[in-house]
């Protein structure tokens, strides 16, 4: 039986290779956590709240870079210098406990100081109507609660965040409402089928994850299937993408999202 000696040319061969495969993977380690962590993020819609700019099984990769920076698979995370901008598409962490905090999308209607009031499905800010082609609104909901906010917020439902109300009513001055400092309002395209800031109120500056690049998949599947704790279903789906292509909505790959959306009056 032949013995490697720990000096001999082989045996040194052997442990360099395991110290250049070590610090490869080192290298992969650590792209991951800088760009997982403060560059690009991987994310899945699972509601129509954003219909028709963004669909349910959209995959996006969001842009994360100048917005924030963190740890990986962690809440651990710090600001940085960008901040959202109105008419802007946004990935966020929702200020809704109770479903833990979850990664919500929307688009930025308000930022710091803005005056907001929606009549009839139009919003105005700054008592300028805002242009919004991307907004949806179904037949007759003008007349609905949330399409006159705040001035019918009482009659709305706040089942998510039952103190909305009472905070919403401290910033509401002369029928508008003003965001304040730090905080920013965001409403989904989809204007009556989203459940947003009108619902359960501002969003801190601090849980803004970033904005959306670009579509990198896009599949047809029923809504749940995206939520979290559906791993099995997911797979399912994916497989199921595999065996029939035409459930995957192949004009959406690779679409970038406007950063910014014209939305002056």
């Amino acid at each position: 039986m032949n013995l490697e000696l720990a000096g001999s040319p082989r045996g040194r061969f052997g442990k360099s290779r395991v110290v250049r495969e070590a610090i490869s993977w080192f290298w992969v380690a650590l792209a991951f956590v800088l760009i997982e962590g403060g560059v690009a993020q991987a994310r899945v819609i699972p509601s129509g709240s954003m219909e028709n700019t963004v669909l349910i099984g959209d995959h996006l990769i969001v842009s994360s870079a100048g917005y924030r920076a963190g740890i990986p698979f962690t809440n651990y995370h710090v600001s940085l210098w960008r901040n959202p901008q109105r008419g802007q598409i946004v990935v966020f962490r929702a200020p809704l406990p109770d479903q833990n905090y979850p990664d919500l999308i929307k688009r930025c209607i308000g930022v710091p100081g803005d005056h907001i009031k929606i009549v009839a499905g139009r919003v105005y800010v700054n008592g300028q109507a805002l242009v919004e082609p991307y907004a949806v609104h179904h037949p007759g909901a003008q007349n609905l609660p949330w399409e006159n906010f705040p001035a019918r917020s009482a009659q709305m439902f706040y089942s998510d965040v039952p103190e909305w109300p009472s905070e919403l009513s401290k910033h509401v001055q002369n029928g508008e409402l003003v965001v304040p400092d730090g905080q920013y309002f965001m409403m989904g395209d989809n204007r009556d089928d989203s459940n947003d800031s009108r619902f359960w109120g501002f969003v801190p500056r601090e849980d803004v994850i970033g904005t959306p690049a670009f579509v990198y998949m896009s599949i047809k599947a029923p809504g749940d299937v995206w939520e979290p704790g559906h791993l099995t279903d997911r797979m399912t789906t994916y497989l199921g993408a595999l065996i029939h292509p035409t459930r995957i909505r192949w004009n959406r790959l690779f679409r970038p999202l406007p950063a910014q959306s014209r939305s002056s009056s």
